[in-house]
């Protein structure tokens, strides 16, 4: 049911940050929104699904709801886990009403992975390119000349997402991209995922942070318990891993490592949820789940 019945013009719609891995989708999404919805770290292909932000607001007097999409990072698939992330990027194109496509100055315009489906996309396209910060400004503007000449985007900014630097006035281009629409969800949700999920997302963060090489990518977290009482959110997690040499790695030495994870992910949970928490992490086996498609339906990775 849509949220907004007024007769008042309003502005509604979704927009669709794309781009390769690792170039800064969910720090931009994260500054956007103004909240931690997405995964932020150093490694690339942090960000699994497609992870919507709700944003509601009043631009040059008309009422808006703009519906970010942070969006896995284009890539090539090795395993049917990335197949799966791949088809979230396009179902969030084809359902764009603008297309927000961040690349960062080393990235070559006329081979990138992402242009086959920017061109086929009829939105709009607002180019932003992140990480100016490490760049001088003759390349800067080298770079947008490159992407001019390939994609024609209906407006360019240069940003730093991670210091949040030139992002001001992004939002006003977007909603003025927005067509007139009754807002699709209510006003007070901040995103179309469940709690459930923050709370493996922020878990599975600290696995990325804390383990090297295949672990991360083998890894996925999975909540069988998650119970709000008065005072306290009570969380059983499940730390999904391809090879038991993989959960030995995970636990650590008498359970270093897991307890490290623990303390971290909980501490970041108690802030999200603004509550205390108490967790509970188990790590188990599930051999080649990256492969099963069955398993990957039931991990939310299939429709």
């Amino acid at each position: 049911m849509e949220a907004n019945q007024t007769n008042q013009p309003h502005r509604a719609g979704f927009v669709s940050i794309v781009g390769k891995p690792n170039v800064g989708k969910s720090t931009l999404m994260n500054v956007l929104v103004g909240e931690s919805l997405s995964i932020v770290t150093s490694k690339a292909q942090t960000t699994r699904h497609r992870i919507m932000g709700i944003l509601n607001g009043v631009e040059n007097g008309i009422p808006y709801q703009l519906v970010y999409s942070d969006t896995p990072g284009i890539l090539h698939s090795t395993y049917k886990l990335h197949d799966s992330m791949m088809a979230f990027v396009r179902g969030s194109l084809e359902d764009a009403d603008a297309v927000l496509f961040v690349t960062e100055p080393g990235e070559k315009a006329e081979t990138h992975d992402a242009l086959p489906l920017l061109k086929k996309t009829d939105a709009p396209i607002v180019l932003i390119i992140n990480k100016m910060d490490l760049s001088g400004q003759e390349e800067v503007e080298s770079k947008i000349a490159e992407w001019k000449e390939v994609i024609e985007p209906v407006h360019v900014a240069v940003v730093s997402a991670l210091h949040n630097y030139n992002t001001d006035g992004i939002l006003e281009v977007l909603v003025n991209l927005l067509p007139e629409h009754p807002a699709y969800f209510p006003d007070n949700d901040l995103t179309d995922r469940p709690e459930r999920f923050f709370a493996s997302e922020i878990i599975r963060e600290k696995i990325f942070l804390n383990y090297k090489q295949e672990i991360p990518y083998s890894s996925e977290v999975v909540i069988q318990e998650f119970k709000e009482k008065e005072d306290i959110i009570v969380i059983l997690a499940d730390i999904l891993v391809e090879r038991n040499s993989q959960k030995g790695i995970i636990i650590g030495e008498k359970g270093s490592m897991l307890k490290k994870i623990g303390i971290q992910a909980r501490k970041n949970l108690e802030a999200f949820f603004q509550k205390k928490v108490f967790l509970e992490t188990r790590v188990k086996v599930d051999p080649d789940w990256r492969n099963n498609e069955l398993r990957l339906k039931q991990l939310g990775y299939k429709e």
